[in-house]
C-alpha cells in the first residue's frame, strides 16, 4: 500500500538540488553533516577506503549483532548517498579527488589534521583547482591549538568539555549521553555552517575553510554554564533529574514508571499545586520565590508522583493545565500515532534492503521537505555511477583502477561492508 503522506514529500522539490557534496569523512560527526545536505537535495558522493571501508562505524551495532547485513550505527548518519571506494593516498586516487572537486562544491573530511595536505589535497592545494570551494575541516579541537593533534569520539568530547560533569546526580559519577549528542550536534553545526558558506559564494564568488571545533560546539550547548561561571565565578554543579534553573521541570518516580512534569509559568505551576492538592505550595507561586524554595518544591512534587500512576498524572495534567509525560520509550516512539502521522519516524522502502525506518527528514518545511531517499550502501557499491557520470571515465579505465586496487568494493568477511545476503547483482544499483 502507498503511503500518501510519503508520496506528496518525495514529489515535491528539493531545496539543494545542483549542489554537490564530496564526503570524506568517518564515523558520525563528519558523515551525519554530509547526510543533513544529501537530505535536502544536495549531491553527496561518500568515500571510503576500499575492503572494510570505514570499519570504525561499519563495525558498530548495537550488542554486535547486524540484523540483514546491517550496521545501525551507519545507518543512523547516512542516507542519500553515493558509496565510492577510492584509495585516495594513491596518486591515481588523489586525481580522482581532484577531478571532483574541480566539478564540485563542497569537501566534507573530518581526519587528524595534516593528514589531507600530507596527501595533497589539503584546502591550500584543492582551492587551485577550484576558488570557489567550501572546505569543512571537522575536527575534535579544531585545526590548530594545543589540543588540535588529539582524536576525539563522543564519549571523550563529552568529557573533555565538561558536559558529562553537570549531568547526572550529586553524588554519584559523571554521566555520558547515551546518544552520539557530540557527533551528532557537532555535524548539525558543520552543515549549518556550510549552508552560510554556499550563501556567502553565492553574493562574492568566493569559497572558504571552515575549521570547525567538536569541543567548542558542545560547550557552546551547554546553555547558561559559561554566563553564569563569568558573572559569579561558580561552578556548575550536578543536579540529577532537577532543573535549578526552571522549577520545576524535573523527571519524577511514579508507581509504574516515570513521568516528565514541567510548570514554569505561574498559571501552569498553580494548576500543579491544585493538582497535588497542595495550598502551601502556591504561596511560592512567583518565580522568585520558587528559586528560594526549590529543594521544598522538588522534594513535594516527588512524594507525589511517586503515589500516582504515571496515567493518573497525565490525566491532572490535561485537566488541570500543567505538562506532564511518561518517559517515552523507543519503542513507545516507534509505534505512536502522533510520530507516526508527522512521518517523525520514517518508515520507507529502500532500493537495496528494502523496508527500513529512519528518523525524520526534517520534512517539515513546506515547498522543499526533506526527504529519505536511500539508506546506507555497500563499500564501493556507486564506483562506476560516479566515475562514469560524472568524470566520463571508459569501462576500460575502470577495470584498469580496479586491477592496480585504486577503487574497490566490499569485503565479504564483513557483512555490513556488503550487499544484503542473496543480492543478485543488480538490485539497488544505479549505474
Amino acid at each position: 500500500m502507498v503511503d500518501m503522506k510519503l508520496f506528496e514529500i518525495a514529489r515535491k522539490n528539493d531545496a539543494l538540488r545542483g549542489v554537490r557534496v564530496l564526503s570524506i569523512t568517518r564515523i558520525i560527526y563528519g558523515p551525519w553533516a554530509a547526510t543533513l545536505l544529501g537530505l535536502m537535495g544536495a549531491e553527496v558522493i561518500h568515500f571510503e577506503f576500499p575492503g572494510s571501508g570505514d570499519l570504525l562505524i561499519r563495525g558498530v551495532s548495537p550488542g554486535g549483532s547486524f540484523p540483514r547485513g546491517l550496521s545501525p550505527g551507519m545507518m543512523c548518519a547516512n542516507a542519500n548517498k553515493y558509496h565510492i571506494a577510492v584509495d585516495i593516498r594513491h596518486p591515481k586516487g588523489k586525481k580522482i579527488v581532484e577531478e571532483l572537486v574541480a566539478v564540485s562544491d563542497v569537501l566534507m573530511e573530518n581526519f587528524k589534521p595534516g593528514t589531507f595536505d600530507r596527501w595533497g589535497i589539503g584546502y591550500n592545494q584543492l582551492k587551485e583547482i577550484n576558488p570557489g570551494l567550501i572546505y569543512v575541516s571537522m575536527q575534535g579541537f579544531g585545526n590548530w591549538g594545543s589540543l588540535s593533534q588529539r582524536p576525539s569520539y563522543d564519549a571523550y568530547a563529552q568529557g573533555i568539555t565538561g558536559l558529562a560533569e553537570i549531568t547526572g546526580f550529586p553524588d554519584a559519577i559523571p554521566l555520558k549521553s547515551q546518544a552520539w549528542i557530540g557527533d551528532f550536534l557537532s555535524g548539525t553545526v558543520a552543515a549549518y555552517l556550510t549552508l552560510v558558506a554556499l550563501y556567502y559564494r553565492k553574493k562574492t564568488g568566493k569559497g572558504q575553510f571552515i575549521d570547525l571545533s567538536q569541543a567548542e560546539v558542545l560547550i557552546r550547548a551547554m546553555d547558561w554554564t559559561w554566563i553564569y561561571m563569568g558573572i559569579t565565578g561558580e561552578n556548575r554543579e550536578r543536579t540529577g533529574n532537577r532543573d535549578v534553573a526552571v522549577v520545576p521541570s524535573l523527571i519524577a518516580k511514579a508507581k509504574d514508571g516515570f513521568v516528565a512534569i514541567a510548570a514554569f509559568d505561574k498559571k501552569e505551576f498553580e494548576a500543579l499545586c491544585d493538582a497535588m492538592g497542595d495550598r502551601e505550595l502556591k504561596a511560592f507561586a512567583e518565580y522568585e520565590k520558587r528559586f528560594e524554595n526549590a529543594e521544598l518544591i522538588y522534594r513535594r512534587i516527588e512524594e507525589w508522583a511517586s503515589a500516582k500512576s504515571v496515567s493518573e498524572i497525565e490525566a491532572l495534567a490535561r485537566e488541570c493545565g500543567f505538562s506532564a509525560s511518561k518517559v517515552m520509550s523507543s519503542e513507545d516512539i516507534y509505534h505512536d500515532p502522533h510520530y507516526n502521522s508527522r512521518k517523525s519516524v520514517w518508515k520507507f522502502i529502500d532500493p537495496l534492503w528494502d523496508d527500513l525506518t529512519y528518523p525524520n527528514p526534517l520534512s517539515s518545511i513546506e515547498k522543499t521537505p526533506g526527504k529519505v531517499k536511500w539508506a546506507m550502501r555497500p563499500v564501493g557499491f556507486d564506483n562506476e555511477h560516479v566515475l562514469t557520470r560524472l568524470l566520463g571515465y571508459t569501462q576500460e579505465e575502470i577495470a584498469e583502477l580496479y586491477r592496480e586496487k585504486v577503487i574497490g568494493r566490499w569485503d565479504e568477511k564483513f557483512p555490513a561492508t556488503a550487499p544484503p545476503p542473496g543480492w543478485d547483482g543488480k538490485k539497488g544499483l544505479f549505474y
